[in-house]
């Protein structure tokens, strides 16, 4: 496959295709505390009004604008994207961090510098939100209005908890009982105190289970998001290689009051075998919030996993991407242009909010 050249050209399997032209406009604004950060504005060409979705970024520190697809796929459908690069990443200035509180407030500052540039353009606006942004973009909505959320692989659980249900998870789909998985989230535990402090204490409890558990057979496919990375270092080794890691990250965040004060209408969509963001409690707690009238709708995506790709499994049991979740982003498209579902979506298995969606925010 050839890579797209300067006239925008590439080619598939002997077929030609040619990039579609796009209104695109770069820009340098304010984030929180000042801190510059660099976005830009993609819109189809002409003067139509049309929604524009603001992107969140997750906890990666590559650039968005250099990366995030969706500031093509979306636009080729008459729907805006503002991409920007979060603090800390690409071209914006200041510390990467995942404080979300921080994130939100630049987020607010991203969706106000898409509607000043777009003006007249801008029909609708609202946030899509990946994975971490699934935490950032619902936070943000409650700040400013917007006209919708979207969150795509996100939890609806805190930190720790997303890395308890990846260890149990991943415990059971190795075969493991629950003897065994409960003592793996006993050391899965130990392992978030020792994250959560920054690496300034409790080592001694990880030191106890992992002498207690290091030699029982299930102990090497303990995982997690996160609890892996530390399992095979000494305190010493740990604090070099780890602290300040994951800066400002709010271990303890329980976003279910957030979503329950966001006003515009939600659309949370999941994958049904997601390992790195589990869905199952995802989806049952956002289950309940539909169920008390809350404008959410639910999109879970079977066989589909953490970034919304199918997969088929590799002789060593690795899972290799194969393909988008069929209608995945037609689905974004439609609920970025009016906050509701029609029709069928792929596999998908939807539950639509009981409430219709208010009116676009002026």
């Amino acid at each position: 496959m050839a890579q797209p050249g300067a006239s925008g050209e590439i080619e598939f399997d002997g077929k030609k295709a040619y990039r579609i032209p796009f209104d695109v406009t770069e820009t340098v604004f304010d984030g929180r505390g000042g801190i510059k950060l660099s976005g830009r504005l993609v819109l189809s060409k002409g003067n139509e009004r049309v929604p524009i979705v603001v992107l969140v970024h997750g906890a990666e520190h590559e650039s968005a604008r250099d990366s995030y697809a969706l500031q093509r796929l979306l636009p080729a459908e008459n729907v805006g994207v503002f991409v920007y690069d979060k603090r800390g990443t690409g071209a914006s200035k200041g510390k990467y961090t995942q404080d979300f509180d921080t994130l939100a407030d630049d987020a607010v500052a991203a969706m106000r510098e898409a509607k000043r540039i777009a003006g007249e353009r801008c029909a609708r606006i609202g946030y899509q939100g990946g994975s971490q942004g699934g935490w950032v973009a619902p936070l943000a909505a409650t700040r400013a209005p917007v006209d919708f959320v979207i969150v795509s692989f996100g939890l609806a659980v805190s930190i720790i908890d997303e890395d308890q249900e990846e260890v149990a998870l991943e415990m059971r789909l190795k075969g493991h009982g629950q003897e065994e998985i409960s003592k793996a989230l006993e050391v899965a535990s130990a392992a978030e105190a020792v994250f959560e402090s920054n690496f300034t204490k409790d080592f001694e409890r990880l030191d106890a289970v992992r002498t207690k558990y290091r030699n029982e057979p299930w102990y090497k496919d303990v995982h997690g998001n996160y609890t892996h990375f530390i399992l095979p270092y000494t305190p010493v080794e740990a604090r070099e290689k780890f602290k300040d890691s994951l800066p400002g990250t709010p271990f303890r965040y329980d976003p279910m009051p957030t979503l329950r004060a966001v006003k515009a209408p939600q659309l949370w969509i999941l994958g049904e075998d997601d390992l790195e963001a589990p869905s199952a409690e995802t989806s049952r707690r956002i289950r309940t919030l539909i169920a008390e009238g809350k404008q959410i709708s639910l999109a879970l995506f079977p066989h589909a996993e953490h970034g919304m790709t199918e997969y088929e499994v590799a002789s060593n049991g690795e899972r290799v991407s194969t393909r988008y979740a069929p209608s995945y982003f037609t689905m974004m498209r439609d609920f970025a242009r009016n906050g509701q579902l029609s029709g069928i979506y792929g596999s998908s298995v939807v539950v639509k909010a009981k409430v219709n969606p208010p009116p676009a925010v002026e």
